[in-house]
């Protein structure tokens, strides 16, 4: 079953043509890893995945169901089952690392913010956000503020958030951007492991080709607002990825023509 289904979809920024055309297939429980340089439309793709951004021509849908023409309701409740993990991490620095695992109960909850403040949580929320804790490592800084915490830590609080939401879904916006390369490695080796014990779908962006040749099913890029590669990791050479970072890459560099100088290699899967 494919969990991510885009057809066809084109998104247009006034006079920019940002996305075209793109076709992708992820399936249940598959790990994407996206490349392409800045401005290439990797990040308005993620937004037209989780319905902050709708898009202009094309279907998308979540699970086998479509994002247009959807009730707000629907659409809260499809949101739901995607969870994003941020470069930035976009946790609430001032209050602890507990209450902002907590916050990722808050789609789940009757009342919302509320169900989800320490104070007023039930004790299963309490008992699962220790337990999300707990999972990524991090239950003895439960009640550290996040702002004490150092980058690699503050990745695994937004990834026991993320736990908690119970996504089936993980959207990874270049989750190791700000980290050294230790603490990259360590939280991609941790994304992908819980993404393993959960049977998660993940399709995470990022610009380090070397950790590209290390994780994630298959390779899929982006140049100029257009997939041209993609296919199964251990068939793509580093020059290969290399060539997504040269020439016309970005969607304001080539006056809205199609992008055809790197030919598309089909997935054999």
């Amino acid at each position: 079953m494919n969990a991510i289904s885009v057809q066809n979809v084109h998104k247009h920024y006034g006079e920019l043509h940002v996305l075209r055309g793109l076709t992708l297939e992820i399936n249940k429980g598959e790990c994407v890893i996206l490349l392409g340089a800045n401005g290439c439309g990797k990040s308005t793709l993620m937004r037209c995945l989780n319905g902050l951004a709708p898009h202009d021509k094309g279907d998308i849908t979540i699970f086998g169901e479509p994002l247009t023409h959807l009730s707000k309701p629907k659409l809260r409740q499809l949101r739901r089952k995607v969870g994003v993990v941020f470069q930035q991490f976009n946790l609430v620095q001032n209050v602890s690392v507990f209450q902002n695992v907590l916050y990722g109960a808050m789609g789940q909850q009757r009342f919302g913010l509320l169900s989800s403040l320490a104070c007023l949580a039930s004790n299963e929320l309490r008992e699962r956000a220790m337990a999300s804790l707990e999972r990524v490592g991090l239950a003895n800084k439960a009640h550290a503020d996040c702002r004490e915490l150092s980058g690699g830590q503050q990745q695994r609080v937004a990834i026991a958030r993320t736990l908690m939401q119970d996504a089936e879904i993980i959207i990874a916006d270049e989750p190791v951007a700000s980290l050294d390369p230790k603490a990259g490695r360590e939280i991609m080796d941790l994304l992908l492991d819980v993404v393993a014990e959960r049977q998660l779908t993940v399709l995470c962006t990022l610009h380090q080709l070397e950790l590209a040749q290390q994780y994630g099913d298959r390779i899929v890029g982006l140049k100029a607002g257009q997939i041209v590669l993609d296919s199964p990791r251990q068939q793509v050479a580093l020059a290969t990825m290399q060539k997504l970072y040269q020439g016309d890459v970005r969607v304001d560099q080539t006056n809205n023509t199609p992008v055809d100088d790197t030919p598309a290699i089909s997935s054999t899967r």
